[in-house]
């Protein structure tokens, strides 16, 4: 890929997921800070609205703990909670997108894991919509 190559949002979602992920892992608190507006609010809009978005993953989990999602489906929930409580993306497009990152970066290939990802996020578009 070559620097000056525009990024299709879907792999400008991608970025934000690896980056929250690397972040998570490595429990970073330095400013992030990416040549593209989109990744670059994205991340930082996460990371300083983290324990809002964690509490709303919190009340939506059902019988599940937010430090028992792998580093990588945590990354996505999030975003996709920032996404639906912080902006104005249509939680149709939230939703999809998450599920499809689910796929590519999480899903073993028996979809439990998308199936998993999609119950917490329409529970939290339902509780975001009350």
């Amino acid at each position: 890929m070559t620097e000056n190559k525009e990024l299709s949002r879907k792999e400008q979602r991608e970025e934000v997921i690896k980056k929250l992920f690397e972040f998570d892992i490595n429990k970073s608190t330095e400013a992030f800070v990416h040549t593209n507006l989109y990744i670059n609010n994205s991340v930082n809009g996460v990371l300083e609205h983290i324990m809002k978005i964690d509490q709303i993953i919190v009340n939506n989990l059902v019988n599940w703990k937010i430090n028992r999602l792998s580093y990588v489906d945590r990354a996505i929930i999030r975003f996709a909670v920032y996404e639906l409580y912080y902006t104005k993306t249509p939680y149709e497009i939230v939703i999809n997108e998450a599920l499809n990152l689910t796929r590519k970066y999480s899903d073993e290939g028996d979809s439990k894991t998308v199936g998993f990802t999609n119950k917490v996020l329409d529970n939290i578009k339902i509780f975001l919509k009350k």
